[in-house]
């Protein structure tokens, strides 16, 4: 039989569905049955969740980052744009 507890130290699990899951253990085992399946879609789709979430989150560091670096780029241009039209005009 698999185990409903996550691997680990549980931390990537909020407390309550630990402690659901010991209770779930608790329950005569017809109702265990029931209940062991749903228990594992809910921590399956939380783990779901969470990945996704790390993803965007990571994606948000790298668009502000990329972000930053454009405006870099924006800044310089305009910096040697604007000395061009100096050197233009002085001739």
């Amino acid at each position: 039989m698999q185990s409903r507890f996550p691997h680990g130290d549980g931390s990537e699990l909020p407390r309550e569905m630990i402690e659901l899951a010991k209770r779930i253990a608790m329950l005569p085992e017809d109702f265990q049955t029931e209940l062991e399946a749903l228990h594992t879609q809910v921590v399956e789709s939380a783990r779901r969740r969470r990945r996704m979430l790390a993803l965007v989150q990571e994606a948000l560091s790298q668009l502000r980052l990329d972000i930053k670096y454009l405006m870099f780029d924006l800044d310089v241009t305009r910096k040697e744009r604007d000395e061009f039209r100096e050197q233009l005009e002085e001739r």
